[in-house]
């Protein structure tokens, strides 16, 4: 009898405690679901929508009534942004700049807190602006005719493959007949681009299967996490006790593979730099680490900080860009008088004598449009990069807490009926006026803004317009069965939005 009663009372006392920690908030933290044990509110999060965090997010912004809302994710206080005004604001207030030291961060960095994404302070200030600054010199972030004709080159090469069939081994896991696999088929262009900025060479096609395993990793990476990172952010011995499941074996062995490209690509610099003479951005980074270490500086530079430099611009280059285009061939497919449209406008402005250039994109309006229309309607990254409150302050009359984890829910932004009136629809003709492409049209953040936007925005938007035109000069694309395409594919939410992979095909235009 006296054990029963010393039973109850136990349990009352761990219900009370749990009751209490469930609303345990810091003072005056914007309104949101209570918290549960372990990873705190996340277990709601999943239970509003399991593969979608940010329309998990928009529910309970419309039931607590408020743009922003506040949860325990772990032990770490987490804001979401789901207004597009407060989103921009938060953009362009350095007090949001920080970044969060997570083992999704770590994981990919030799468990050091190395490269830009992941980065803040004086550290991420110094390395992002002396990148910028000396890989522009080399192509990257302007305007530059060796870039664009290394692109160019590619873009034949890709064009080759799916006309006249595969001419080496690893072609035919993308290639067959007069099909293609998507989104890898995509990659090598975009790859091959920056790393002539990183080296001034490109990747032979007969080692095209290097830039392929690759983007495979890096897509891999990508979906292996969601946008929080919560499983092995907040509980990190699961990823020796359950790899798979955790997504931590995905996340290692995709980041890997980026990590093994460039550790010899830099070894090959290291081993042939020559001081007085600087060939590619590699040797204007050593030549500089190099000094800061003869003078015995506190330096930020270091060898595994340039293999981390590299992996960060790869990344995006060799998994976003090749799903961008993916997801927009599959709008194609749902929608065919857009390829139509598509077709004539090339037609038209350039014919079938030359491959398209950066100087055509003012021509193209409705072209340039479809790209920004899938990048709108498809947010890549829904919840962005979390940035990190780097001091106490307030937001729209909330406490946010140093150390907080912020979160931008760019879908409330993109998918917003007051900005586009009908934002569920693909409909490219909403950047174009009077015939013309009307930036001011454009109110999506795809790269984001402010001091932490994407630093690959103008190589990125000049790469997807040179290959996504060249490609849609040469061929006609359709369903494999020849079918109408009837639904969209699901998507998988991972740390950015992609598709599964799947055939296309593909008919030279005549």
């Amino acid at each position: 009898m006296i054990g029963e009663i010393v039973l109850v009372i136990l349990l009352g006392v761990t219900a009370v405690r749990l009751y209490k920690n469930a609303y345990k908030k810091p003072a005056n933290f914007p309104p949101g679901p209570p918290s549960l044990p372990v990873y705190g509110a996340y277990w709601l999060v999943l239970a509003k929508a399991y593969n979608n965090l940010a329309a998990a997010c928009i529910k309970f912004s419309n039931e607590y009534k408020s743009k922003v809302i506040g949860m325990i994710l772990g032990t770490i206080p987490v804001v979401v942004v789901n207004d597009p005004y407060l989103l921009k604001e938060v953009l362009n207030r350095e007090e949001f700049d920080g970044r969060m030291d997570i083992i999704l961060g770590r994981l990919r960095s030799y468990w050091k807190k190395l490269g830009i994404f992941f980065t803040d302070g004086y550290f991420w200030h110094v390395q992002r602006r002396f990148t910028l600054r000396y890989m522009r010199d080399y192509g990257f972030g302007r305007r530059d005719e060796s870039l664009e004709s290394t692109v160019a080159h590619e873009v034949k090469e890709m064009i080759d493959m799916a006309t006249n069939g595969p001419k080496y081994p690893a072609e035919n896991d993308l290639v067959k007949g007069d099909q293609i696999y998507l989104p890898h088929f995509f990659a090598v262009p975009f790859m091959n681009g920056l790393m002539h900025v990183f080296t001034r060479a490109c990747v032979p096609r007969q080692d095209y299967h290097i830039l392929w395993t690759t983007a495979r990793g890096a897509l891999r990476f990508q979906r292996s996490s969601n946008d929080f990172g919560a499983a092995l952010s907040f509980t990190p011995w699961l990823k020796d006790f359950l790899p798979e499941f955790s997504g931590y074996k995905g996340l290692k062995e995709g980041n890997q593979c980026i990590l093994d490209l460039f550790t010899k690509i830099i070894k090959e610099a290291l081993d042939t730099h020559d001081s007085s003479f600087n060939r590619h951005f590699l040797d204007v980074y050593i030549s500089k680490m190099k000094e800061e270490m003869a003078e015995k500086k506190r330096t930020t530079y270091s060898v595994d900080q340039l293999a981390l430099v590299c992996t960060d611009y790869m990344f995006p280059t060799a998994s976003a860009l090749q799903s961008v285009l993916s997801l927009l061939i599959e709008r194609l497919l749902l929608h065919p008088e857009v390829q139509d449209k598509i077709h004539e406008e090339i037609d038209r402005v350039i014919g079938r004598d030359r491959l398209p250039t950066i100087d055509d994109r003012s021509n193209m309006p409705y072209t340039e449009a479809c790209l920004r229309e899938i990048m709108r309607i498809e947010t890549l990254v829904p919840l962005g990069v979390p940035h990190r409150a780097m001091v106490d302050t307030k937001l729209d009359g909330y406490n946010i807490p140093e150390g907080s984890m912020v979160s931008l829910n760019y879908v409330t932004l993109h998918m917003n009926k007051e900005i586009w009136g009908d934002p569920e629809n693909f409909r490219p003709e909403r950047f174009i006026v009077n015939g013309r492409l009307q930036l001011s049209q454009d109110k999506s953040l795809p790269f984001g803004a402010g001091r932490r936007l994407c630093a690959g925005e103008t190589y990125a938007r000049q790469a997807l317009f040179q290959v996504f035109a060249a490609f849609m000069q040469a061929f006609q694309v359709s369903t494999i069965d020849g079918k109408p395409y009837k639904q969209l594919a699901p998507r998988i939410q991972g740390i950015i939005t992609t598709i599964p992979n799947f055939w296309i095909r593909v008919t030279p235009r005549k």
